[in-house]
């Protein structure tokens, strides 16, 4: 089954690899960059069933003239994938907003911009695929000195669940990927470090230097991880979120467990809020910690 993907963020990293391995599949590719002569390579090699597309998904009208291009190129969308987004390092106290407000355009309003252009489309074609990638983080969260990244991934959880709901009638699929570490960019040129004080030290500055300066580097491989979204998305059993990576499975499934823990462990009191329940319910044992 031949798909067409429309890939944002496809210079380099997952997006490139996601590219390749989609193409490698026999299906056509409209991939977007900032700077699509980046992809003339694979041009070169593919021909045209790859589109190379200029793409700020930042720009509403931008996201929609792509989507266009894209569409007269190729006919159709079958598989949409939000891949573009960095993370820059700083504590919460010292971001400057200026920063954290930019980060969460691309990382969010990108997302939102290439989704809500692409629906029309994938209305009247009656169905089609959404990728969103989000992060291990956008799960879990916690990491310290990315709260603007993490943030958003967040907000693209919360809006893919609505979005899943109001299209599913529609024929529109909805899948958020949860990666944990990958050897791409995504921790390198791409992510600018601010001064981190010495406050931070034991948090901020400890993930900076685990994420950037470990010699082995994440054990994700961005290869693999495009391989199984290609096979993922030629599926008709699709998951609502896929991590991929074994820290973001493991994770993943501790967080599951210590929520359902703490929410069963409150229950009676979550409940007795609402009028027809028995009020006061008793608190579990204050338990003093260490």
């Amino acid at each position: 089954m031949q798909q067409t993907w429309f890939i944002t963020g496809s210079s380099r990293g997952l997006g490139r690899a996601l590219v390749r391995a989609a193409l490698e599949a026999g299906d056509l590719v409209a991939a977007t960059a900032r700077d699509p002569e980046q992809l003339a390579d694979l041009v070169a090699e593919f021909g045209d069933r790859v589109r190379p597309i200029r793409l700020d998904v930042t720009d509403p009208e931008a996201a929609r003239s792509a989507l266009g291009e894209a569409i007269q190129h190729f006919g159709r969308i079958d598989v949409l994938v939000n891949n573009a987004g960095y993370a820059n390092v700083s504590p919460i106290e010292t971001t400057e907003d200026a920063d954290f407000r930019t980060q969460f355009e691309t990382n969010f309003w990108g997302v939102y911009n290439v989704t809500k252009a692409a629906l029309p489309i994938l209305r009247e074609q009656k169905g089609g695929l959404v990728v969103q990638i989000s992060s291990m983080g956008g799960r879990v969260g916690g990491s310290p000195g990315i709260a603007s990244y993490q943030a958003a991934k967040f907000a693209i959880d919360g809006f893919s669940r609505v979005l899943r709901t109001e299209t599913a009638p529609l024929g529109v699929k909805v899948l958020v990927v949860e990666p944990s570490g990958f050897r791409t960019d995504w921790a390198g040129s791409s992510m600018a470090v601010h001064a981190i004080p010495e406050a931070y030290e034991q948090t901020v500055g400890a993930m900076n230097t685990r994420v950037r300066q470990s010699a082995e580097g994440p054990a994700g491989d961005p290869v693999r991880a495009a391989e199984i979204l290609v096979r993922v998305a030629k599926r008709h059993d699709i998951p609502d979120h896929l991590p991929l990576g074994v820290n973001a499975a493991e994770g993943s499934i501790r967080l599951d467990r210590r929520l359902l823990e703490e929410d069963q462990k409150w229950r009676e009191v979550s409940r007795s809020a609402d009028f027809a329940e028995p009020y006061p319910a008793p608190f579990p044992p204050d338990l003093a910690t260490a």
